[in-house]
């Protein structure tokens, strides 16, 4: 019973970093550019198809890692440039009819090219296998997303807190009027900014092919979990994100020792606990 408890919260780091990815870009777009992202699911999907089309054509997952987070970049700042660039400092309900509106659009897109069929995404052979330690057996594949996402996360934090564009984004998180004061290219700086978001989900979706397949609904579920992390966490807070994802990864895994039938509930369980004992979430910087 022990070695199962340590596989499943072993199992709920793992999949709280896959949240941590998304949430990330989540907060970070909110944070600067006041936009709640519908479409963010859809681009995790993206990331999921383009990696199955790429590694369909070239046979390398590993450069699909590196290519189709910039894909997903590419096609988050065209959007950003022709069609939310008009919505900043309108209503936020335009915003939300918008997004929602492309990320349903992106499905059905995905189901004429695709087929409403799932496919199977296969891992690459230096990642089948399990890693023994002690009396465990832990999935290789898994190992690698742990310390990767646990890479990036680390290399994002030394970017916002230790560079001079990481300090724009905390500006902008604080307070995206000044800026704009500081005579610095808001509107470069937002393009980049939901370009490295749609960047992150992306690559989420890369990654979490080959344990799930890869299928046109998978953005709408994790896309409702993403949002309940960022509130538990906080908006804006990019620590938050990362605190969040944990959180509902671990639950979600441990919850399904006892019930698993509620690994989707207990998200929005925690949810509305720490909206009721911390309204703006357990780092957030923002009301």
């Amino acid at each position: 019973m022990t070695n199962l408890i340590v596989l499943q919260i072993f199992n709920g780091l793992v999949l709280g970093m896959i949240y941590v990815m998304l949430a990330m870009g989540l907060t970070i777009v909110w944070g600067m550019m006041d936009i709640i992202n519908f479409a963010h699911g859809l681009f995790f999907a993206l990331g999921a198809y383009f990696a199955y089309s790429y590694v369909q054509v070239t046979g390398d997952f590993w450069s699909a890692l590196l290519v189709v987070p910039l894909m997903t970049a590419g096609v988050g700042m065209i959007l950003e440039r022709t069609l939310l660039r008009r919505l900043y400092g309108q209503n936020i309900l335009y915003q939300i009819l918008m997004t929602f509106g492309l990320a349903l659009i992106g499905r059905e897109v995905l189901i004429l090219i695709y087929g409403p069929v799932g496919k199977s995404f296969s891992m690459p052979e230096a990642l089948v296998g399990v890693v023994k330690i002690g009396t465990l057996f832990f999935p290789v594949y898994r190992v690698f997303i742990f310390f990767l996402v646990l890479v990036l996360t680390v290399g994002m934090w030394l970017f916002i807190e230790k560079t001079r564009y990481g300090s724009i984004i905390r500006a902008g998180t604080e307070n995206s009027d000044m800026v704009s004061c500081l005579g610095i290219n808001v509107s470069l700086v937002f393009t980049l900014i939901f370009g490295l978001a749609q960047a992150l989900a992306g690559l989420g979706g890369v990654l979490a092919a080959p344990m799930r397949g890869v299928e046109p609904f998978m953005g709408d579920l994790i896309l409702g979990i993403c949002f309940a992390v960022v509130v538990i966490g906080g908006m804006g807070s990019f620590i938050g994100a990362v605190l969040g994802g944990l959180i509902v990864g671990l639950s979600q895994s441990l919850i399904t020792l006892v019930l698993p039938s509620a690994s989707v509930i207990i998200v929005f369980v925690i949810m509305a606990f720490i909206l009721l004992m911390r309204p703006r979430g357990l780092m957030g910087i923002r009301d």
